[in-house]
């Protein structure tokens, strides 16, 4: 392949990067503001998804321009491909970053109202996973992806964990419903964050060994 498109893939790089860092700062944010009882955080988060939103478009555009222009196959195809792939996930999961904003102002206007201590726990988890899944992307480190995906498991004990945590609350305070249920979404938000790590890890996998594993039972 010329040196055009190589320059236009560490383009590409730099851009999952930029983007991939914005995404992480959104979701960190969202989350302090559930500590913290920010309300006005919502709106700021909003503001900033739309700068994720670009990143996207411009993305796609540029992985499109690519494709036209110099038709790239097997593994150059398969680079592309995923970069639009990433960048997608890496939107919603920005996506996610607003709905938790939304849901910690929702809590937040409720007054005093004490976090599971293991949220943290797996939101860090979560984001790791997110982190290291770029890395991973970046280094072509399919055996780093394949344990992000096992990561996910730890992620879905929480979840069920801290889920069960919240219905019981609600359960025992019967005032408290409406803030657990927004602590209900926000569970839900940041696991979904785990499963689109996870996807991104998937689609490493698929880029360095050009196996689509995102559906295991289909392969036994």
């Amino acid at each position: 392949m010329t040196i055009h498109f190589v320059n236009e893939m560490e383009y590409l790089h730099r851009d999952i990067l930029s983007m991939c860092s914005t995404v992480e700062e959104l979701i960190h944010d969202a989350v302090d503001g559930l500590n913290h009882g920010r309300s006005e955080l919502a709106q700021e988060v909003s503001l900033r998804d739309g700068e994720v939103d670009r990143w996207d478009i411009r993305i796609e555009e540029e992985c499109l321009k690519i494709l036209a222009l110099y038709h790239p196959v097997a593994n150059d195809l398969r680079r592309v491909a995923v970069v639009m792939k990433i960048a997608a996930e890496l939107e919603r999961v920005a996506d996610l970053a607003v709905s938790i904003a939304e849901r910690s102002a929702g809590i937040a206007e409720h007054g005093e109202f004490t976090m599971p201590s293991r949220l943290s726990q797996m939101t860090e988890e979560a984001l790791s996973m997110l982190h290291d899944s770029i890395d991973a992307f970046v280094e072509e480190n399919s055996v780093a992806a394949r344990l992000i995906c096992k990561r996910d498991e730890l992620v879905d004990k929480l979840n069920r964990e801290l889920i069960e945590e919240v219905v019981t609350v609600m359960k025992r305070q019967p005032e408290l419903v409406e803030p657990s249920l927004h602590l209900f979404s926000v569970i839900r938000h940041v696991e979904r964050v785990a499963d689109h790590a996870t996807n991104i890890a998937e689609d490493v996998v698929y880029l360095v060994e050009a196996a689509i594993i995102r559906h295991p039972r289909l392969h036994r």
